[in-house]
């Protein structure tokens, strides 16, 4: 089965490479035309939202393997993690958005490449952070004002925050980052070294190209509903059906739908709440990162342990 997604995936990249060039020139030649926000909420409350909407089924399985019968039990701690991070953010949100920094470049790196990887190393742990790093680091090395533009919405706008930005500026921490990362991927390539592992590199380049092109909050969701979310969804497939994709991928999209649908209503909800108090646009923004945020952390905690308890 691992060989065959990482054929899927091979191909998957490739497709997600050249439509990363294509798409990204088309925009950037065409200089008056701008994608909407909205587009790009819709986008990832569809596409994006769903890799993780089967983690009700994985709840499930973990309160088998721990001999917990009360799965309102799961239920109610991920939605109590999900808003929990939300109030937090709203308290302290400068410390809030740098650990969704570095919990989503572990997450990001992690997911995309783990299925290359049979080894769970710390090393290649660190590798897996230093790799999705790049998704954080891309749009502040090419649209450096554009992405502080965007933190500041999210609440952080603060003495340490303008103390932490010279910081960055004055020690060259972008390129740094950017170095570190493209070794992370070249390691990542050679170990153990098989021509599908050149799955890395379409990624490497895709995120480049995007993030050179594209302003932030596009770049951004390219890359999360047509790389990571559809690569995730791919193993989950799998895991759903080893032998038939189709009935697998039918089969996800029905155990998908309701939470996907839920999330959606909720984030549109939220979307109403806070346009009351700013623009469309910076409320779509909110929605987008601080809600990405209270999903990002549950669904972590649950990958986390469910791996460590099947083991």
């Amino acid at each position: 089965m691992n060989n065959e997604i990482k054929k899927i995936n091979l191909t998957h990249s490739f497709i997600f490479f050249l439509f990363s060039n294509i798409f990204s020139i088309i925009i950037f030649k065409l200089n008056n035309f701008n994608i909407s926000p909205l587009i790009c909420l819709l986008l990832i409350l569809t596409i994006g939202v769903s890799h993780g909407s089967l983690d009700h089924v994985k709840g499930k399985r973990l309160f088998n393997i721990l001999n917990i019968n009360k799965i309102s039990i799961f239920y109610f701690s991920y939605i109590l993690i999900a808003i929990l991070v939300i109030i937090i953010w709203t308290i302290i949100p400068f410390i809030s958005l740098m650990i969704f920094l570095l919990v989503a470049s572990y997450h990001f790196g992690k997911e995309d490449t783990q299925f290359l990887i049979n080894e769970n190393s710390y090393f290649n742990q660190l590798l897996f952070f230093f790799k999705g790093l790049l998704i954080i680091i891309a749009p502040m090395f090419f649209h450096f004002e554009e992405t502080v533009a965007i933190f500041k919405l999210l609440l952080v706008d603060n003495e340490i925050f303008y103390s932490t930005l010279e910081f960055i500026e004055v020690n060259k921490i972008l390129p740094i980052a950017i170095i570190l990362s493209s070794l992370s991927s070249i390691f990542l390539f050679l170990r153990k070294f098989e021509i599908k592992k050149f799955i890395v590199f379409f990624d490497y380049f895709s995120i480049l190209v995007l993030n050179y092109y594209l302003a932030p909050l596009i770049a951004f969701t390219v890359y999360f509903c047509f790389l990571h979310s559809i690569r995730h969804s791919i193993t989950l497939i799998y895991e759903i059906d080893k032998n038939d994709f189709k009935n697998g991928l039918k089969v996800f999209g029905q155990k998908a739908l309701p939470l996907t649908v839920l999330t959606a209503i909720f984030c549109l909800i939220g979307l109403y709440l806070l346009n009351n108090n700013y623009d469309f646009d910076s409320s779509i923004l909110k929605i987008i990162f601080i809600g990405l945020a209270s999903l990002t952390f549950p669904h972590i905690l649950l990958e986390y342990f469910l791996e460590k308890n099947e083991k």
